[in-house]
Protein backbone atom coordinates (compact mmCIF):
# COMPACT_ATOMS: atom_id res chain seq x y z
CA UNK A 1 0.00 0.00 0.00
CA UNK A 2 2.98 2.31 1.08
CA UNK A 3 4.91 1.29 -2.10
CA UNK A 4 1.94 2.52 -4.36
CA UNK A 5 1.26 6.01 -2.50
CA UNK A 6 4.80 6.39 -3.59
CA UNK A 7 4.24 5.50 -6.55
CA UNK A 8 1.64 7.80 -6.99
CA UNK A 9 2.68 10.57 -5.54
CA UNK A 10 5.90 10.82 -7.84
CA UNK A 11 3.89 10.21 -10.34
CA UNK A 12 1.63 13.11 -10.15
CA UNK A 13 4.92 15.19 -9.75
CA UNK A 14 6.26 13.99 -12.69
CA UNK A 15 3.46 14.84 -14.74
CA UNK A 16 3.60 17.99 -13.21
CA UNK A 17 7.56 18.67 -14.12
CA UNK A 18 6.69 17.77 -17.63
CA UNK A 19 3.90 19.79 -17.99
CA UNK A 20 6.21 22.57 -16.94
CA UNK A 21 8.62 22.06 -19.23
CA UNK A 22 10.97 20.17 -17.04
CA UNK A 23 11.73 16.49 -18.80
CA UNK A 24 15.06 15.82 -16.89
CA UNK A 25 13.30 16.12 -13.94
CA UNK A 26 10.05 14.57 -15.19
CA UNK A 27 11.98 11.37 -15.70
CA UNK A 28 13.62 10.80 -12.77
CA UNK A 29 10.31 11.02 -10.85
CA UNK A 30 8.16 9.34 -13.59
CA UNK A 31 11.00 6.41 -14.10
CA UNK A 32 10.79 5.77 -10.25
CA UNK A 33 7.15 5.98 -10.36
CA UNK A 34 7.41 3.30 -13.02
CA UNK A 35 9.73 0.98 -10.67
CA UNK A 36 7.97 0.93 -7.95
CA UNK A 37 4.47 0.53 -10.04
CA UNK A 38 6.26 -2.58 -11.69
CA UNK A 39 2.72 -3.56 -13.17
CA UNK A 40 1.42 0.40 -14.63
CA UNK A 41 1.86 0.86 -18.35
CA UNK A 42 1.03 4.60 -18.19
CA UNK A 43 3.51 5.13 -15.63
CA UNK A 44 5.95 3.56 -18.09
CA UNK A 45 4.40 5.63 -21.43
CA UNK A 46 4.73 8.95 -19.22
CA UNK A 47 8.40 7.71 -18.41
CA UNK A 48 8.92 7.36 -21.89
CA UNK A 49 7.28 10.51 -23.09
CA UNK A 50 9.92 12.48 -20.22
CA UNK A 51 13.04 10.59 -21.59
CA UNK A 52 12.35 11.21 -25.04
CA UNK A 53 11.64 14.97 -24.44
CA UNK A 54 15.37 14.88 -22.06
CA UNK A 55 16.92 13.89 -24.96
CA UNK A 56 17.37 10.06 -23.78
CA UNK A 57 16.03 7.95 -26.34
CA UNK A 58 17.32 4.52 -25.17
CA UNK A 59 16.07 5.12 -21.88
CA UNK A 60 12.42 6.10 -23.63
CA UNK A 61 12.75 2.94 -25.72
CA UNK A 62 12.95 0.88 -23.03
CA UNK A 63 10.10 2.39 -21.28
CA UNK A 64 7.26 2.39 -24.29
CA UNK A 65 8.70 -1.34 -24.98
CA UNK A 66 7.69 -2.05 -21.40
CA UNK A 67 4.48 -0.31 -20.83
CA UNK A 68 3.51 -2.22 -24.13
CA UNK A 69 4.70 -5.54 -23.05
CA UNK A 70 1.96 -4.43 -19.99
CA UNK A 71 -0.83 -3.30 -22.27
CA UNK A 72 -0.22 -3.80 -26.18
CA UNK A 73 -2.87 -1.64 -26.84
CA UNK A 74 -1.70 1.03 -25.28
CA UNK A 75 -1.33 3.51 -28.21
CA UNK A 76 0.28 6.62 -27.25
CA UNK A 77 3.60 4.31 -26.39
CA UNK A 78 3.71 2.77 -29.73
CA UNK A 79 2.78 6.10 -31.12
CA UNK A 80 5.64 7.76 -29.41
CA UNK A 81 7.75 5.24 -30.43
CA UNK A 82 7.24 5.55 -34.18
CA UNK A 83 7.67 9.46 -33.47
CA UNK A 84 10.88 9.32 -32.03
CA UNK A 85 12.18 7.80 -35.12
CA UNK A 86 10.46 8.21 -37.80
CA UNK A 87 8.74 11.58 -39.87
CA UNK A 88 7.85 13.14 -43.41
CA UNK A 89 6.05 11.75 -45.94
CA UNK A 90 5.12 8.02 -45.83
CA UNK A 91 7.30 5.21 -47.76
CA UNK A 92 5.39 5.18 -50.31
CA UNK A 93 5.89 8.53 -51.27
CA UNK A 94 9.88 8.05 -51.05
CA UNK A 95 9.03 5.30 -53.34
CA UNK A 96 7.56 7.64 -55.94
CA UNK A 97 10.71 10.04 -55.82
CA UNK A 98 12.78 7.31 -56.55
CA UNK A 99 10.58 6.25 -59.76
CA UNK A 100 10.49 9.90 -60.29
CA UNK A 101 14.19 10.61 -60.04
CA UNK A 102 15.94 7.21 -60.98
CA UNK A 103 13.33 6.33 -63.90
CA UNK A 104 14.36 2.96 -64.12
CA UNK A 105 14.06 1.26 -67.58
CA UNK A 106 13.33 -1.89 -65.48
CA UNK A 107 11.23 -2.42 -62.16
CA UNK A 108 10.33 -5.15 -59.90
CA UNK A 109 7.85 -5.66 -57.07
CA UNK A 110 7.54 -8.66 -54.52
CA UNK A 111 4.53 -8.41 -52.86
CA UNK A 112 2.11 -6.59 -54.74
CA UNK A 113 -1.12 -7.16 -52.49
CA UNK A 114 -3.67 -4.70 -53.80
CA UNK A 115 -0.97 -2.61 -56.22
CA UNK A 116 -0.44 0.89 -54.16
CA UNK A 117 2.96 0.79 -54.62
CA UNK A 118 2.72 -0.72 -58.35
CA UNK A 119 0.62 2.04 -59.49
CA UNK A 120 3.51 4.60 -58.61
CA UNK A 121 5.44 2.86 -62.08
CA UNK A 122 6.12 5.28 -64.97
CA UNK A 123 4.81 4.55 -68.43
CA UNK A 124 8.22 3.91 -69.78
CA UNK A 125 8.87 1.72 -67.20
CA UNK A 126 8.54 -2.21 -67.83
CA UNK A 127 7.56 -3.92 -64.49
CA UNK A 128 7.04 -7.27 -63.07
CA UNK A 129 5.13 -7.74 -59.72
CA UNK A 130 5.12 -10.92 -57.97
CA UNK A 131 2.50 -11.92 -55.38
CA UNK A 132 0.73 -15.32 -54.84
CA UNK A 133 -2.66 -13.94 -54.56
CA UNK A 134 -2.36 -10.46 -55.80
CA UNK A 135 -5.46 -8.36 -55.52
CA UNK A 136 -5.32 -5.51 -57.49
CA UNK A 137 -8.74 -3.60 -58.33
CA UNK A 138 -7.80 -1.78 -61.51
CA UNK A 139 -5.86 -2.75 -64.72
CA UNK A 140 -2.95 -3.09 -64.98
CA UNK A 141 -1.31 -1.14 -68.11
CA UNK A 142 1.03 -2.78 -71.10
CA UNK A 143 4.20 -2.22 -69.53
CA UNK A 144 3.60 -3.97 -66.16
CA UNK A 145 3.02 -7.73 -65.75
CA UNK A 146 1.79 -9.53 -62.20
CA UNK A 147 3.19 -13.21 -61.72
CA UNK A 148 0.35 -15.13 -59.44
CA UNK A 149 3.05 -17.12 -58.15
CA UNK A 150 5.53 -16.81 -55.03
CA UNK A 151 8.87 -15.46 -55.17
CA UNK A 152 11.03 -18.51 -54.90
CA UNK A 153 8.90 -19.89 -57.64
CA UNK A 154 9.25 -17.08 -60.01
CA UNK A 155 12.98 -16.96 -59.52
CA UNK A 156 13.19 -20.70 -60.26
CA UNK A 157 10.76 -20.89 -63.39
CA UNK A 158 11.51 -17.50 -65.13
CA UNK A 159 14.77 -16.00 -66.68
CA UNK A 160 14.33 -12.32 -65.40
CA UNK A 161 16.35 -10.33 -68.03
CA UNK A 162 14.39 -12.04 -70.69
CA UNK A 163 11.06 -10.98 -69.08
CA UNK A 164 12.59 -7.51 -69.20
CA UNK A 165 13.32 -7.60 -72.78
CA UNK A 166 17.09 -8.06 -71.86
CA UNK A 167 16.75 -5.58 -69.41
CA UNK A 168 18.64 -5.20 -66.24
CA UNK A 169 16.54 -4.37 -63.05
CA UNK A 170 17.06 -0.79 -62.56
CA UNK A 171 14.74 -0.46 -59.39
CA UNK A 172 13.49 -3.16 -57.13
CA UNK A 173 10.88 -3.09 -54.09
CA UNK A 174 10.64 -5.83 -51.80
CA UNK A 175 7.51 -6.15 -49.14
CA UNK A 176 6.77 -9.71 -49.39
CA UNK A 177 5.72 -12.39 -46.01
CA UNK A 178 7.31 -9.99 -43.63
CA UNK A 179 9.92 -12.60 -42.20
CA UNK A 180 13.96 -12.21 -42.46
CA UNK A 181 14.86 -15.02 -43.83
CA UNK A 182 12.60 -14.98 -47.21
CA UNK A 183 13.45 -11.33 -47.49
CA UNK A 184 17.07 -12.32 -47.37
CA UNK A 185 16.36 -14.92 -50.28
CA UNK A 186 14.34 -12.68 -52.01
CA UNK A 187 17.84 -9.98 -51.55
CA UNK A 188 19.96 -12.60 -53.12
CA UNK A 189 17.65 -13.39 -56.03
CA UNK A 190 16.98 -9.41 -57.12
CA UNK A 191 20.82 -8.26 -56.92
CA UNK A 192 21.32 -10.94 -59.20
CA UNK A 193 19.00 -9.52 -61.45
CA UNK A 194 20.72 -6.36 -61.05
CA UNK A 195 23.81 -3.79 -61.69
CA UNK A 196 26.13 -2.15 -59.15
CA UNK A 197 24.03 0.92 -60.00
CA UNK A 198 20.79 -0.42 -59.41
CA UNK A 199 18.73 0.44 -56.63
CA UNK A 200 16.75 -2.08 -54.17
CA UNK A 201 14.06 -0.86 -51.47
CA UNK A 202 13.56 -3.23 -48.60
CA UNK A 203 10.10 -2.46 -47.00
CA UNK A 204 9.40 -2.86 -42.82
CA UNK A 205 12.98 -2.68 -41.89
CA UNK A 206 12.54 -0.32 -38.76
CA UNK A 207 10.33 -1.62 -36.45
CA UNK A 208 7.98 0.01 -34.15
CA UNK A 209 7.39 -2.29 -31.43
CA UNK A 210 8.24 -5.90 -29.99
CA UNK A 211 4.96 -7.24 -30.38
CA UNK A 212 4.56 -5.82 -34.15
CA UNK A 213 7.82 -7.33 -35.00
CA UNK A 214 7.11 -10.60 -34.18
CA UNK A 215 7.59 -13.72 -36.47
CA UNK A 216 4.37 -15.24 -35.70
CA UNK A 217 1.31 -12.20 -36.35
CA UNK A 218 -0.59 -11.15 -33.71
CA UNK A 219 -1.38 -7.42 -33.97
CA UNK A 220 -3.49 -5.92 -36.80
CA UNK A 221 -0.44 -3.90 -38.11
CA UNK A 222 2.51 -6.25 -38.38
CA UNK A 223 6.01 -5.69 -39.83
CA UNK A 224 7.64 -8.74 -38.94
CA UNK A 225 11.24 -9.56 -38.31
CA UNK A 226 12.44 -8.61 -42.02
CA UNK A 227 14.69 -5.71 -39.81
CA UNK A 228 17.19 -8.74 -39.35
CA UNK A 229 17.93 -8.12 -43.09
CA UNK A 230 19.72 -4.66 -42.22
CA UNK A 231 21.93 -6.35 -39.26
CA UNK A 232 22.86 -9.40 -41.30
CA UNK A 233 23.88 -7.08 -44.74
CA UNK A 234 25.71 -4.52 -42.35
CA UNK A 235 27.58 -7.32 -40.85
CA UNK A 236 28.39 -9.83 -44.33
CA UNK A 237 27.72 -7.56 -46.89
CA UNK A 238 29.99 -4.29 -45.56
CA UNK A 239 30.98 -3.18 -49.04
CA UNK A 240 27.23 -2.18 -49.78
CA UNK A 241 25.02 1.56 -49.11
CA UNK A 242 22.72 0.58 -46.79
CA UNK A 243 20.21 3.62 -45.60
CA UNK A 244 16.63 3.18 -43.82
CA UNK A 245 15.18 6.21 -45.24
CA UNK A 246 13.07 7.26 -41.52
CA UNK A 247 9.70 7.25 -43.59
CA UNK A 248 6.42 6.31 -41.80
CA UNK A 249 5.31 3.73 -40.90
CA UNK A 250 8.67 1.32 -40.95
CA UNK A 251 11.07 2.41 -42.38
CA UNK A 252 12.10 2.06 -46.24
CA UNK A 253 15.69 0.62 -46.53
CA UNK A 254 17.37 1.67 -49.61
CA UNK A 255 20.41 -0.22 -50.73
CA UNK A 256 22.70 0.70 -53.41
CA UNK A 257 26.24 -0.65 -54.50
CA UNK A 258 25.12 -3.76 -55.39
CA UNK A 259 27.30 -6.83 -56.73
CA UNK A 260 25.31 -9.17 -58.72
CA UNK A 261 28.56 -11.58 -58.62
CA UNK A 262 28.24 -11.96 -54.79
CA UNK A 263 27.63 -15.37 -53.60
CA UNK A 264 28.15 -14.39 -50.04
CA UNK A 265 24.82 -15.13 -49.13
CA UNK A 266 23.90 -17.77 -51.26
CA UNK A 267 26.78 -20.23 -50.41
CA UNK A 268 25.91 -19.26 -46.55
CA UNK A 269 22.46 -18.84 -46.43
CA UNK A 270 21.40 -21.99 -43.94
CA UNK A 271 24.39 -20.57 -41.51
CA UNK A 272 23.52 -16.74 -41.69
CA UNK A 273 19.72 -17.81 -41.48
CA UNK A 274 20.09 -19.86 -38.57
CA UNK A 275 22.48 -17.19 -36.71
CA UNK A 276 19.78 -14.59 -37.27
CA UNK A 277 17.20 -16.39 -36.39
CA UNK A 278 18.27 -16.54 -33.18
CA UNK A 279 19.20 -12.34 -33.03
CA UNK A 280 16.21 -11.05 -30.11
CA UNK A 281 14.39 -7.90 -30.75
CA UNK A 282 16.54 -6.72 -27.23
CA UNK A 283 19.30 -6.15 -29.22
CA UNK A 284 17.28 -2.75 -30.96
CA UNK A 285 17.06 -1.33 -26.97
CA UNK A 286 20.14 0.47 -27.41
CA UNK A 287 20.75 2.56 -30.62
CA UNK A 288 18.08 1.53 -32.38
CA UNK A 289 19.09 3.91 -35.17
CA UNK A 290 22.62 3.41 -35.46
CA UNK A 291 21.93 -0.56 -35.96
CA UNK A 292 19.02 0.05 -38.59
CA UNK A 293 21.42 2.57 -40.16
CA UNK A 294 18.58 5.17 -39.79
CA UNK A 295 18.87 8.43 -42.47
CA UNK A 296 16.87 11.82 -42.19
CA UNK A 297 13.58 11.55 -44.58
CA UNK A 298 14.72 14.30 -46.10
CA UNK A 299 14.73 14.09 -49.85
CA UNK A 300 17.70 16.83 -50.49
CA UNK A 301 19.56 14.32 -48.25
CA UNK A 302 18.10 11.17 -50.15
CA UNK A 303 19.01 11.99 -53.76
CA UNK A 304 22.90 12.15 -53.21
CA UNK A 305 22.35 8.80 -52.03
CA UNK A 306 21.36 7.84 -55.49
CA UNK A 307 24.44 9.18 -57.38
CA UNK A 308 26.94 6.82 -55.45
Amino acid sequence: MLRQIAADTLFMRGTGLLQAGRPAGAHWHLALAARLAASNAVYFGAAALAAYKSGERDAAVRHAERALELDGGLDSARDLLGAMFLHGEPYLGVLNRLHEHLRPRAYLEIGVARGDSLALVRPDTRALGIDPEPQVPYALPANVRVFSETSDDFFARHDVRAELGGLPVDLAFIDGLHHFDYALRDFMNVERCCTPRSTIVLDDCFPRDRRTAERTRSTQFWSGDVWKVVVLLKKYRPELAIHTIAAPPTGACIVRGLDPSSRVIAENFERLRDEFMRLDYSFLEKDRAGKLNLFPNDWEKIRPLLAR
